[in-house]
């Protein structure tokens, strides 16, 4: 791991001190706040690899300082709350984060949390160079700008329910499980938790479905989902 910086966001001084420690050792470098306002301040003056963000937060709590960095920002945030409801997980994911740790933590998971994450980061960032675009009738998904068209229109579209049709419709006609999509699209393997991709899908359909006889998004019973093209 060579020198990523990292942004610790938690009002809790002694989880920022110990985070610091581990990660400084691990190689890494960190930034530290401890409010949700300046968090979002701090991440465009330092642009770090990778934030780490409590959702219990003074000022703006977790998800609002996310949704903020997402309109502008597409790189890694690991959510930190002793929240544990699968709502709330489900929420974070929505809303752009790449992975979700609940407290308490234990500081080896954190940093191999982390390396998984930016690994599949950089990753992807490879495989995005090759093909950033996909377009099929009456649709086009593009990853450069994350815009989704649909007839030619704009339509607004999270970036996670984005990067989900676009993994999907870059492999036409094979079907994934949804923990597969889980690894894919988020980076990680979120358990059993299946009701996030579900939820995903639902809303892209709301927005793409009957639009052309020539593709569609199909679930495959017992399996999973699959973008299927028709000659």
């Amino acid at each position: 791991m060579a020198n990523e910086k990292i942004l610790i966001v938690d009002d809790d001084i002694n989880i920022c001190e110990l985070l610091r420690l581990y990660l400084e050792k691990e190689g890494f470098q960190t930034r530290i706040t401890h409010d949700g306002a300046s968090a979002i301040e701090m991440f465009k003056a330092e642009n770090p690899d990778i934030t780490l963000l409590d959702i219990m937060l003074p000022k703006l709590d977790g998800w609002q300082v996310c949704r903020e960095i997402r309109k502008f920002s597409d790189k890694p945030i690991i959510m930190l709350t002793a929240k544990g409801e699968t709502f709330d997980k489900v929420l974070g994911l929505e809303l752009g984060a790449d992975d979700y740790v609940t407290k308490p933590f234990d500081t080896k998971e954190i940093v191999a949390r982390i390396k998984a994450v930016l690994r599949r980061s950089n990753t992807s960032q490879g495989a995005s160079q090759k093909a950033k675009e996909v377009s099929f009738d009456k649709l086009s998904i593009n990853l450069d700008n994350y815009e989704m068209k649909v007839n030619g229109v704009q339509v607004d579209t999270p970036p996670k329910e984005l990067e989900l049709i676009f993994y999907l419709a870059s492999n036409p006609n094979r079907v994934f499980s949804r923990d597969q999509l889980l690894d894919e699209v988020w980076g990680f393997d979120y358990y059993n938790d299946s009701r996030t991709v579900d939820v995903h899908v639902k809303r892209l359909r709301e927005k793409i479905e009957g639009v052309s006889d020539k593709w569609e998004l199909k679930t495959v019973w017992g399996v999973g989902y699959k973008f299927e093209t028709k000659e």
